[in-house]
């Protein structure tokens, strides 16, 4: 397989995106050599990252702060606990555990409205049912990914939700993905991982997983390959799943 990105997307001088594929491979095809693939879902699965940037910009405005895109950048895949201890410091010290209280209350609202899928999320992981063990490695607390997954018609095709915030352990940590491989009984060497933030591109690699980087904003496909990704792609829609 491949080893240098399939595709990779670079902002140009004029705000353009310029593509550079690889010479190799025309697609990522599954399942071959792998057993089990682990999702990430916001802002993989699902388009939900502007529904995280809108929450938390509402957080920070109910409390007379305004969200910058320093933030955008830190908080991105990471853990709620931890965007939650940051936001804290920010706002004079409130409990970070009030903060996240109040972030998953703004996130609850948003995901019962609905969360679109990113493109060819869905047709992947439904051709890939029955084929491979299925789960998600998320930031996201169990019951809200769970909440999400549901109402995008997607809850019933895992095997399994991992979360890093209720493990304790956040992405960059790996944790999650090493208890996802547990709980879907496969070898970390056997599972491949799809991820669209570096820590989670650095939590997957640092598991032991092959990680597909998918960037989900221009400028990112850099620090997907910094971060240890084997191979990027543009979207889903450019995995194949082989016939059985």
């Amino acid at each position: 397989m491949c080893r240098q990105p399939l595709s990779q997307r670079y902002g140009s001088p004029d705000g353009r995106l310029a593509t550079v594929q690889c010479p190799l491979v025309a697609a990522l095809v599954l399942p071959r050599r792998f057993r089990a693939v682990l999702f990430d879902m916001d802002g993989l699965l699902l388009d939900s990252e502007p529904l995280w940037i809108g929450a938390e910009a509402e957080l920070l405005e109910r409390h007379g702060d305004r969200l910058t895109e320093a933030d955008r950048e830190v908080s991105h895949g990471r853990a709620l606990r931890d965007s939650a201890s940051a936001y804290s410091k920010r706002l004079g010290g409130i409990d970070p555990a009030l903060i996240e209280v109040e972030l998953l209350e703004l996130m609850r609202a948003r995901y019962l409205a609905g969360a679109p899928l990113h493109r060819g999320a869905a047709e992947l992981v439904q051709a890939l049912v029955g084929r491979v063990r299925l789960g998600v490695a998320t930031s996201t607390p169990t019951l809200l990914a769970e909440l999400a997954l549901r109402g995008a018609g997607l809850l019933d095709a895992f095997e399994i939700v991992a979360s890093g915030s209720d493990l304790g352990a956040g992405k960059p940590d790996p944790t999650v993905f090493l208890e996802g491989c547990r709980l879907l009984s496969t070898d970390p060497e056997r599972a491949i991982a799809f991820e669209d933030s570096p820590v989670g591109v650095r939590a997957a690699s640092a598991a032991g997983l092959f990680v597909v980087g998918v960037p989900d904003r221009p400028g990112v496909a850099p620090a997907l390959i910094a971060a240890g990704a084997d191979l990027l792609i543009d979207s889903l829609e450019d995995v194949v799943v082989e016939a059985a």
